[in-house]
């Protein structure tokens, strides 16, 4: 290395003073002059060749030569070389060398200038300098674009007049006048309606309270957000993205085949179908998904799963607690042959189990409606299981399980017009069929967890304090269900009495519950004779499994509200009939089944149970979700 070369030495002038040996002395500025007349102080260093980059191959005059050193018109050459390069598609997107560079800007310059080339350049707006060039010791500039060159100048301007143009925003956010360029100005607001932080300075300086629901009003005033923005997912912290961690091929292992074909029975719209069931002529066979063939505890995937804790189902879609193209592989009846968990179950004459085995196994499934069902109850594949599901329910019933049924609605959200509709779910009989085959299940999983000694989650239910003063009708379903305790779960088992159940266990939705996930984890473990999730795994498991599906319930609960009251909005026409469920107070409380909501009326009119009245709705604000309803 010669001497007098001029360097970059951690983006400092340098110059180098010595060559010794592996190191070379350089000497740099410690501090530069002051306005006061101050020196400038220098100071010497040995460092290696590779913590510096040459500036010039020629050598300069010395250290304060450079620093001192200045070029006339040095921005108007620099703009001239860009405007030389930028004018050429192939020099207009590559970067160009430090010392060629110089040769355009002006190839007369001596090496004292090397610095003052360097410093301007990097200070430009034409050029960017490539951090990623003085790995190789070397320095590269690269020409910036017209628009990146305006987007600098922008946000300089807005710098320098940035209470200016707050000011302007804060005006024109007052009137509900926002321009398109505002919307970056409200993030934090929205971030506020999301639930994503507490904090907002717009929503301070408009001297408006910090909760989401304000936020959420703000942002439809403005127009920034519409009606049918649902924020409730992301304010419950949910993706509104299915799981991505994928499944791979069903891993190959033996599994009996099943004869016969079983039957999934669900939803028109069910896209997910995890369970089919079919009678032999001596044994139930409920089939059951068997995602767990794949999903190992603790692996990535069950992590994912529990951090979940379900399958949000919105309006707008399912969110899936795993991947989307799991379903292919592992949903049953989307192939000629479904994998699946069975439980064989041999029931005595009241249905109640007397044996219950489980085996992996293979299966023809075929795919029908509640509708279609109905319509086969009597042929000879399907009437065995409705006549069980008959004797199954009277066996609950008499063990004093409390039957409720209030009104539910199918949501339907029109993906690219978002308009709503709203249709009650007709009850089929093959519903509840299917719903006493998925509890005999769970109860024979229980049953078969206990006299196996395998550490299991058993869900319970304390008995309910009913009142002999039952009204009949809706209003009678209504006060029943307010008697009703939380279900627990737990690794002891326990009665169910809600169901009427001594022992029971949910284990019939593994693609979409992370606790029958768990549950089939460890009934597979069991059958291969491997080790078993211990009682505090266990545990901890299924806990976090529950606090995540929680949020999701919640954000269910207030998504399907919040697009009834867009339905509303979007048909101001609507009329429904009303029916009074209760009355407290001054009020009466009502529930329209034509949307399963219910509302409250001022008791005026001496309103009696089970009455019915025609409504409509009357005041809608959608960031409250406060609805109320007049009767007409």
């Amino acid at each position: 290395m010669q001497k007098n070369v001029p360097i970059l030495y951690k983006k400092q002038p340098a110059i180098t003073i010595d060559n010794d040996g592996d190191k070379i002395m350089i000497k740099f500025q410690v501090t530069p002059a002051t306005a006061t007349g101050k020196p400038a102080k220098y100071g010497q260093l040995k460092v290696r060749e590779k913590d510096f980059v040459p500036l010039s191959e020629k050598t300069a005059s010395s250290l304060e030569k450079m620093i001192e050193c200045s070029v006339e018109n040095i921005q108007v050459k620099i703009k001239e070389a860009w405007e030389l390069l930028i004018s050429d598609e192939e020099t207009a997107n590559s970067p160009i060398l430090f010392s060629d560079l110089c040769d355009l800007i002006d190839s007369s310059l001596s090496a004292d200038f090397s610095w003052t080339l360097f410093d301007n350049l990097c200070k430009s707006l034409e050029f960017a300098l490539d951090e990623n060039s003085f790995r190789n010791n070397q320095i590269e500039f690269s020409p910036r674009s017209q628009n990146q060159i305006e987007e600098i100048n922008r946000k300089l301007f807005e710098k320098e007049h940035e209470q200016e143009i707050h000011d302007a925003f804060i005006a024109r956010l007052k009137e509900n006048k926002l321009l398109p360029e505002d919307a970056k100005y409200m993030v934090e607001v929205e971030n506020v309606a999301l639930g994503k932080t507490e904090k907002s300075k717009v929503m301070v300086e408009l001297k408006i309270a910090q909760t989401p629901e304000n936020a959420h009003k703000l942002l439809l005033d403005t127009g920034l957000w519409q009606i049918t923005r649902n924020p409730y997912p992301t304010r419950y912290g949910l993706t509104t993205q299915s799981a991505s961690e994928g499944l791979g091929k069903p891993p190959a292992e033996e599994r009996l085949e099943v004869p016969g074909v079983a039957y999934a029975i669900d939803s028109p719209w069910s896209t997910d179908p995890d369970d089919a069931v079919a009678f032999d002529g001596t044994y139930l066979w409920v089939h059951i998904a068997d995602p767990a063939s794949f999903v190992e505890p603790e692996s990535i995937v069950d992590k994912a799963a529990m951090n979940r804790g379900t399958t949000l189902y919105i309006p707008e879609g399912a969110v899936r607690m795993l991947c989307e193209d799991c379903l292919e592989d592992y949903a049953l009846g989307l192939k000629k042959e479904s994998n699946a968990l069975s439980f064989r179950i041999k029931l005595d004459e009241n249905a109640c189990i007397e044996d219950c085995q489980i085996f992996r196994t293979k299966v023809l499934v075929e795919r029908l409606t509640y509708e279609k069902a109905d319509e086969l109850k009597e042929t000879p594949e399907l009437k065995p299981l409705f006549e069980i599901a008959r004797k199954n329910l009277a066996r609950r019933e008499k063990a004093g399980s409390v039957q409720i049924q209030m009104p539910e609605v199918h949501i339907n959200v029109d993906p690219q017009t978002k308009a709503v509709s709203i249709a009650p779910l007709v009850r089929y009989e093959s519903d509840s069929m299917i719903c006493e085959m998925m509890l005999l299940a769970g109860e024979g999983a229980a049953h078969f967890a206990f006299k196996n000694n395998i550490p299991f989650p058993y869900v319970s239910q304390d008995a309910p304090d009913i009142p002999k003063d039952i009204p009949e009708g809706m209003a009678g379903q209504f006060k029943l269900l307010r008697c009703m305790h939380k279900r627990s779960v737990g690794i002891t088992p326990g009665l169910h009495a809600g169901l009427g159940i001594t022992g029971y266990s949910q284990v019939t939705s593994p693609l979409r519950r992370y606790s029958d996930l768990v549950a089939h984890q460890q009934l597979r473990a069991f059958i291969k004779g491997e080790r078993l999730i211990d009682k505090d795994s266990m545990l901890m498991r299924i806990s976090a499994g529950d606090a995540a599906s929680i949020a999701a319930k919640k954000a269910s609960r207030y998504s399907e509200t919040h697009w009834k009251l867009v339905y509303l909005l979007q048909n101001p026409d609507w009329q429904g009939q009303a029916i009074c469920l209760d009355l407290k107070g001054d009020d009466a409380i009502f529930m329209i089944p034509s949307l399963a909501m219910q509302f409250s009326l001022q008791n005026t009119e001496n309103f009696q149970l089970n009455q019915e009245i025609c409504v409509k709705a009357e005041k809608i604000h959608i960031p409250t979700q406060a609805v109320s309803f007049k009767k007409v």
